[in-house]
Formats: structure tokens, sequence, C-alpha cells
């Protein structure tokens, strides 16, 4: 009799000196995340221009904006792509494996990104109707990524260090986001520089030059450029040890993947392992609810709540920083000067926030813990939506702009030192290999719907409570204030479902799982 921790190639990974290949698998797991966040996010960058470009009216006070429905579709068809890609790909890592799979969802995400710039159309409908497509199957493919990529960071990584391995991989998503702002910035600023154009309140009709199309569409493809680049290492990595051992039962192969990986002598004879059928539940059985459905319960609502607050943040802050005049009026700028001041401030809040809380987490996860970082990231996240939303007002007068964006940028910081990294880290450690991906991609899912919440909750609830105030075709909102007290209300409730999440730093994946906890006969041949 033996047990599944005793076999050498787990206890190999689990006690592996980190080395080269580690590194080496962050990158190329990272660059699809990478590709995740720069296609997700970038087009907040450029959803104003496309109001520019396809939805003025001739003689309109102001420039033309995304109508309510347009807006919401734009914003959210991707975050519905991903949601169906992390929900269908999770599970097919578990049936075909990680690797055959992984691949798949990388090549998605290329050809979609370059897709989706090359629009076609001459009437806005058709333009925006093709977008929206392509943004579907854009958003299906980063849906894979999701659950693949931590999965298998996960089972490559040692206990020590596992926690930040798995962060690292999802700490690219800081580079997408900034890398997304930064080159709106170059290409704003070029086109802006080769094309003069007056204000619109200046010249209605010149202030959106012809070529203000090439630069959305632009941005747009660039983000495949990065996932190509890591294509051909993706599909050279062997399948994980843990997959190969625990769910396709092969521990020779095993071993034998992981001797080259982590160049080390693993030895082994041939084994077949036999799993009890008290070790052998289904994912929808009483046994796995027993065991798992707390903390599936406590994954997915940790993850729902956070999204919420993070897209809202994230997809919107163009509006929040218009609202407080940290962004002129539309009126004031031409068309490719807007995308350059809304990339200009986003890449700001990138730079100062949001990358460094990422790799905060990274370091420090290992040491302090997944459960006592994602609770100060919760907490401070709501102490500082509260702090934004009661004396709304005193932050939007124009001498409190600045520390309005400092305590704004805050919350983006406590968010990636915090939840936004450890709902990803964690449903990637403490389900059966034989779940993880599958159990993964219900958590990330369970995010997305709570971006959708965002994404299209906040589009509309954070509209001026003036019907003249509103942006073109929008109802009255409840306004900025209550929106962001309603935020605070969410991070609340994120950090009460906490406690739903166990511990896993310093733990095997085995021992998080019970997978050792029911004997297992191995029989030599």
């Amino acid at each position: 009799m033996a047990t599944v921790g005793n076999f050498k190639v787990l206890n190999a990974l689990d006690s592996a000196k980190t080395q080269w290949y580690h590194f080496t698998a962050i990158v190329i797991a990272g660059m699809g995340f990478f590709t995740d966040a720069y296609d997700l996010f970038c087009i907040s960058l450029v959803t104003k221009m496309l109001g520019r470009i396809y939805y003025t009216e001739p003689g309109a006070p102001k420039p033309g904006s995304l109508p309510p429905n347009v807006s919401a579709a734009v914003n959210g068809v991707a975050l519905v792509g991903t949601l169906a890609g992390q929900l269908f790909f999770g599970w097919l890592g578990d049936k075909l494996g990680r690797k055959k799979v992984y691949g798949i969802t990388l090549m998605l995400m290329c050809l979609c990104s370059i897709a989706s710039g090359l629009s076609f159309g001459s009437k806005p409908k058709t333009v925006m109707a093709t977008l929206c497509f392509f943004r579907f199957w854009l958003g299906f493919g980063i849906g894979g990524d999701y659950p693949l990529s931590a999965t298998i960071m996960s089972e490559y990584s040692n206990k020590k260090t596992r926690g930040g391995f798995i962060a690292a991989v999802f700490a690219m998503q800081g580079f997408g986001i900034l890398g997304g702002g930064v080159f709106a910035i170059i290409m704003s600023s070029v086109f802006d520089a080769r094309f003069k154009a007056p204000s619109y309140e200046v010249d209605p009709g010149r202030s959106t030059v012809p070529e203000a199309d090439y630069v959305w569409r632009i941005i747009l493809m660039v983000g495949a450029l990065p996932a190509l680049l890591t294509f051909y290492s993706r599909s050279k990595m062997p399948e994980t040890a843990r997959y190969t051992a625990l769910v396709a039962k092969n521990v020779t192969k095993a071993a034998s993947d992981m001797s080259k990986v982590l160049n080390v002598e693993i030895e082994s004879d041939q084994q077949k392992l036999d799993v009890k059928s008290g070790n052998s539940f289904g994912l929808f059985s009483k046994e796995f609810l027993k065991r798992h459905g707390l903390h599936l319960l406590g994954t997915t609502t940790t993850w729902f709540l956070l999204d919420i607050a993070f897209y809202s943040q994230n997809l919107f802050q163009k509006d929040i920083f218009t609202a407080i005049g940290w962004i002129p009026p539309a009126k004031t700028m031409n068309a490719i000067e807007e995308v350059y001041r809304i990339a200009r401030a986003q890449t700001l809040i990138a730079l100062c926030s949001t990358v460094p809380g990422y790799w905060f987490t990274v370091f420090l996860i290992d040491r302090i813990g997944r459960f006592t970082i994602q609770l100060i990231g919760f907490s401070m996240m709501t102490i500082f939506m509260f702090t934004l939303a009661f004396p709304y007002n005193h932050w939007t007068r124009p001498e409190n702009n600045i520390k309005f964006v400092v305590m704004y940028s805050l919350t983006f910081f406590f968010a990636n030192f915090g939840p936004n990294t450890t709902t990803f880290v964690v449903p990637a450690e403490i389900f059966p290999a034989r779940f993880r991906s599958t159990c993964h991609g219900i958590s990330a899912a369970s995010g997305k719907l709570g971006a959708m919440v965002g994404a299209f909750g906040f589009l509309y609830l954070a509209q001026n409570q003036d019907p003249a105030k509103t942006d073109a075709g929008y109802p009255a909102g409840i306004g900025v204030k209550n929106a962001l007290i309603m935020l605070g209300v969410v991070n609340f409730l994120g950090t009460l479902c906490t406690f739903l999440v166990p511990e896993s730093k310093g733990k095997s994946l085995e021992e998080m799982s019970g997978e050792t906890e029911k004997e297992t006969t191995v029989s030599q041949p």
C-alpha cells in the first residue's frame, strides 16, 4: 500500500529548488495574461473615439458617444466570451489534459485580436456588430487561459514558492494594462502630430480626422503580438506531472517528463495507480459537496464580488476622471487628443498602483499567506471606497483633484495586493487534480459574471442624477458618489466571504485537495 503523496515525482516537484525552467514557465504562461489584460482593457481607451467617429451628429453641441446599448455591448461582449471560455476550456483541460488545450486558446486570442482591428463595414451598425463578434471569440480564448495557466503553474511549482509563481503569471496582467496605455499614448501622439486637428468646439467637422479610424484599429490589433511570440514555446511544454500521474495514471511518464524539466533523476518503475472508490467521487457528488462545497462557494463568491468592483474601476475610470475634471470636457479636444488624455490617466494609475500591487503580492504571498493578503485587500478597498464616496463633493473641487486620484489609485493597489491576485491563485491549489482546471474555470467564470455586473451596471448607475447632465442616450443614474458607496458595500461583502477560503501556504497540492487522505494501491506489473 502507498499513498499518492509517496510518489517520487510528486515529492520531487514539491521539494524542487527554484530553477530556470520555473521562470521560463512564468514567462510563457504570463505572456498569455499580458495579452489577456491588453485585449480586455484596451477597449476602454478607444470607446470615446468610436463614439466620435461613428455617432457624431452634425451640429451637435458636443462630440458623439456610443449609444448605451452599443457601449454596453462593446465593453461587455468580451467578458461574456471570457465567461464561456473559462467554463468550456476549464472542463476540457481536465478531460484532455492541460497541454493539449493550451495552444488552442492562445491561437484563438491572436486571430481574434487581429480580426477585431479589421472590423469591416461602412455603417456604424456593421462596424460595431463585427467588432462585437470578434471580441466575443477573443474573450472565449482569453477565458481558457485563466484555468489552464493557473493550473499548469500550480502543478509545476514547489510548495514553498508556488503562490509566488502563480501570482507572477497573473501579475503580467498589470504589464498588459500598462502596455496598452503606453502604446495608446505613442500612437495618439504620432497621429496627432502628423494629422493636426482643431478641438470639437472650434471646428466639429475637422476635429475627427479620417486617419483617426486607423488609431483604434491598430491599438486593438497589436494585442496579438506578445502572444504570438510565445506560441512555439507553449506548444513545446510537457504535460504537467500531476495530471499525468493522478488523472492519466501514468507515473512513469510523469517521472520521465519531470526528470527532463527539473534536470534531476527521478526513478520510477512502471506503476499503475488504482484509486479506491472513496477517492474517486464526481464533481457533482455529495462527497465533493462535503469536502469542497464551501471551498468552491468561497472562491466563486469572492471572485464575483471582487470583479464587480475591479472591472467597474478599470473600464470606467475615464468617466471618473472626467467627472472630477482631471480629463477636460470632450468638446475642448479633438478625437485623437482625447485618446491620449485617457491613455495617459490610465497609464499613470497602472504605473503607480496596479503594477506595484501585483508584485507586492508576488513577493509576500508565500510569507504572509493568501488569506491574510485577501483580507487586507478587501478591507482596505472598502475603506478607500467609502473615503472617496461620502465626501465626494469635497474631492470634485479642482484643488482636490490630485488627492482624489491618489486615493482612487490606492483602491487599485489594494485590489492587486489583495483579492484580484489571491482569487486567481487559491482555486488552482485547493481542489483535486481531476477537477482543478474545471473548478478554477467555475471560480473565474463567477468573477466574469461579476465583471459584467460591474461593466453593465456601473455604466448606468454612475450617470448624473440630473437628466440634463447625463451622457447622450442614457437615463439618469444614481451618480458617481452613490455608485462608489455601492462598490464599498460590495468590497465589504468580499471581506466576509474571504472566511470561506482555506489557507494553502506551505502545503502540497495533494494535502490541500485531500488526495492523500485515502489510501491507494500501487501494483507492479
